[in-house]
């Protein structure tokens, strides 16, 4: 598969990059992708949701009302989950909601992604470009460009470029990425890639070692 190599007006340079058919052209895995964007949204959860049970809540431990002859049911400390202000009964506790996933099923849903992008034409691969100083209106201009303003984008760098992230950090739905830092969820997450030509080179390297 073939896409034009456009420069930051927009324009066609008249040169054509080939896509990788092992990672833009596969049979798409929709399971490992459910997987891998589960495990990224696990990773990101603090996991600090606690409740006090009864023995951890304050309040007296005297016995409310005698065992037998009240006319109710039996009643205990004043901390008991069934009256109010009382201990929670199987309330959250701290834990760790991350899990493991193979490294290959983690490849294939990021190519499963990449493969879904390509085929909706969503994927625009744009010469090298930086800027000397950050100036937010050029990276806006490049988006009107490029004809992707009115949607959300994700910018793919060969690295992690300082200038260009800062560039594009005040504008509303575009994101910065490098090509090494590329995952499932931020592929399917935005309405259209935007690759440098070179992070092409880096996420080929990164999905067929």
């Amino acid at each position: 598969m073939e896409v034009s190599v456009l420069n930051i007006k927009g324009q066609e340079t008249g040169r054509k990059v080939a896509l990788n058919d092992a990672i833009y052209a596969i049979e798409p895995n929709d399971h490992a992708i459910y997987l891998d964007v589960k495990l990224i949204m696990a990773n990101q959860r603090q996991g600090t949701a606690k409740s006090k049970e009864r023995s951890e809540v304050s309040g007296s431990t005297r016995k409310l009302g005698r065992q037998k002859g009240g006319g109710g049911a039996r009643r205990g400390d004043i901390n008991s989950p069934v009256l109010v202000g009382g201990g929670r009964v199987f309330g959250p506790k701290p834990r760790d909601y991350s899990f493991k996933l193979n490294k290959k099923v983690r490849q294939l849903a990021r190519k499963s992604a990449l493969t879904y992008k390509a085929q909706e034409n969503a994927l625009v691969v744009v010469e090298d470009f930086t800027f000397e100083a950050p100036k937010t209106k050029e990276m806006v201009e490049i988006l009107k460009n490029l004809k992707v303003s009115d949607k959300k984008t994700l910018i793919v760098m060969p690295g992690a470029d300082k200038v260009v992230y800062l560039s594009a950090r005040n504008i509303e739905r575009v994101q910065v990425m490098a090509a090494t830092a590329l995952n499932t969820y931020k592929v399917l997450n935005a309405d259209v890639m935007v690759v440098a030509e070179s992070a092409l080179a880096v996420i080929d390297r990164n999905l067929t070692k």
